[in-house]
């Protein structure tokens, strides 16, 4: 079971290497749009020398891998080295795709190529592998500045590289650009990594949060949880609902609440997943 989950990780790796080379070689370096990372530092040396993009980046980020080896441990450093290799090849694989004209419209290649990107990398972050780049220069730069978080370090030097990219092509059309796919690829990545939003928690603070329970039960067909509350300022006892429900249900549960007690106080936050009767199984 062991060595399969491994296999599984080093399919998901080689899937994920292979969709990051498409993406760059075919929608990005074509309009010389660099989203951040040190991918985004190959395509714009390549932009102002002309050095094929998967030397640049094997240049760059076998020191760094070297560097930062002791940081990382073996089992991640093994991973990480792993992820450098398939990058690497995918990029020269995938070289060949900058002379196919898919598109000339740039936005539309912003928004492919950072959704392809952003895709590849969920798939990366989903079994906590790395390709190296901007992640190992953070876990450096938080050795020497450990008040500043790694997610912070890594934002700091993909806005680097996409202003620097609106500096080299000398537009900022070019850095706004590369700023969309930039955003696109964290949010896509992101709902890789942690699913998207179906279900929303309700924290219902009313005097006739019973009625409102009831309602919830019959009309909704979804339970509900009485939890004891006390008001800070007054020190008066307050019950307080929590009620998880689907998308849909959301603005039913609103007109619901509305319908029954107009001054209650309602929290409603996003739910990433839910697990339990009514919802997916543990």
């Amino acid at each position: 079971m062991k060595s399969s989950l491994k296999l599984n990780e080093v399919i998901t790796l080689m899937i994920g290497c292979l969709l990051m080379g498409i993406s760059i070689n075919m929608f990005l370096n074509p309009h010389n749009i660099a989203p951040g990372g040190l991918t985004g530092v190959s395509i714009i040396i390549n932009t102002l020398t002309g050095i094929p993009i998967w030397i640049i980046n094997i240049a760059f980020d076998i020191p760094l891998f070297l560097f930062a080896f002791r940081i990382l441990g073996k089992k991640e450093g093994s991973k990480t080295l792993l992820g450098i290799i398939f990058l690497t090849a995918s990029l020269k694989i995938t070289e060949n795709l900058s002379s196919i004209e898919v598109t000339n419209d740039v936005l539309l290649s912003a928004i492919s190529g950072g959704i392809i990107l952003g895709v590849s990398l969920g798939l990366i972050f989903r079994i906590n592998g790395s390709t190296g780049g901007t992640d190992l220069i953070a876990l450096l730069l938080h050795k020497f500045f450990p008040s500043l978080s790694i997610p912070t370090l890594m934002g700091f030097a993909d806005g680097c590289v996409v202003i620097l990219s609106g500096i080299v092509s000398r537009n900022i059309e070019t850095a706004l650009y590369s700023a969309i796919a930039l955003y696109i690829i964290v949010k896509v990545s992101d709902i890789m990594v942690e699913g998207i939003n179906t279900s929303s928690s309700f924290t219902i603070i009313s005097d006739k949060y019973m009625e409102i329970g009831n309602a919830i039960t019959d009309e909704l067909q979804r339970g509900a949880t009485i939890l004891k509350g006390q008001g800070l300022y007054t020190g008066n006892e307050k019950n307080v609902l929590l009620v998880v429900v689907s998308k849909k249900q959301v603005i039913t549960l609103r007109k619901l609440v509305k319908r029954i007690d107009p001054h209650s106080f309602i929290i409603i936050s996003d739910i990433f997943e839910v697990l339990g009767e009514g919802f997916k199984e543990i």
